[in-house]
């Protein structure tokens, strides 16, 4: 049966898989864990689209266990295959699968140079804003940057369309000649004498976002939030 709840809002990371065990077979791949000592056998698949397939069968009878399943079954031992179940599922997720939240091209394109310059990952900090997040610096946990998902209405746009955008740190000297409401936006949910925003429509060339990143890098550093 197909599982979601655990990868929710995440994709697989391809390579990640064979490292934690899974066998690539047919196009999917497979994983199998012996769960509760023995008594029972757990089987796990990851097919071409990232689907993900759990099964789980009692090693005695060899039938179907699916109890775990049912929100209103209770009992100890239902509960204990159902935490040993979850404690699988959780760590494959963590450990074979990453947050997959942005879908622009230019959004994907900095959250990998970030990674690859500074080796830091978007944090998300606010569970009811599950499509936000932050890059802070390691050295003093200053913000330098924000992923953001907002309604265009938002940012002084006539339109309810979704957009992706990134806020940085500038110069407050130099904010208000980068500022011209249409590619370079006042910083939205942030103080506008220190950030600004861009759209990640393609407005903005990707060099000039990932200049303005590392500028905002080196700021963060002598600036407060």
């Amino acid at each position: 049966m197909e599982d979601t709840t655990f990868f929710k809002r995440k994709r697989v990371v391809w390579e990640q898989l064979p490292l934690y065990g899974f066998i690539k077979t047919d196009g999917s791949y497979h994983f199998s864990e012996d769960i509760l000592g023995g008594q029972f056998r757990l089987f796990v698949s990851v097919s071409e689209d990232g689907a993900v397939d759990t099964k789980i069968i009692d090693a005695t009878s060899g039938e179907e266990y699916v109890l775990h399943r049912v929100p209103g079954a209770v009992g100890s031992f239902a509960g204990s295959v159902r935490e040993a179940y979850e404690w699988v599922m959780f760590d494959i997720a963590a450990k074979c699968f990453e947050t997959d939240i942005f879908k622009s091209k230019q959004a994907r394109e900095i959250i990998v140079y970030v990674r690859e310059t500074y080796g830091d990952e978007l944090e998300y900090l606010w569970q009811k804003f599950p499509d936000n997040a932050i890059w802070r610096r390691k050295d003093n946990q200053k913000w330098y940057a924000a992923l953001l998902t907002v309604s265009k209405r938002k940012l002084g746009f006539k339109s309810d369309e979704p957009a992706e955008i990134v806020d940085l740190r500038a110069d407050p000297d130099e904010l208000d000649s980068l500022l011209d409401d249409e590619r370079y936006l006042p910083g939205y949910h942030m103080n506008k004498k220190n950030w600004y925003t861009i759209v990640l429509d393609d407005s903005v060339p990707i060099g000039e976002i990932k200049r303005g990143i590392d500028v905002s890098f080196l700021i963060a550093a002598k600036k407060s939030r």
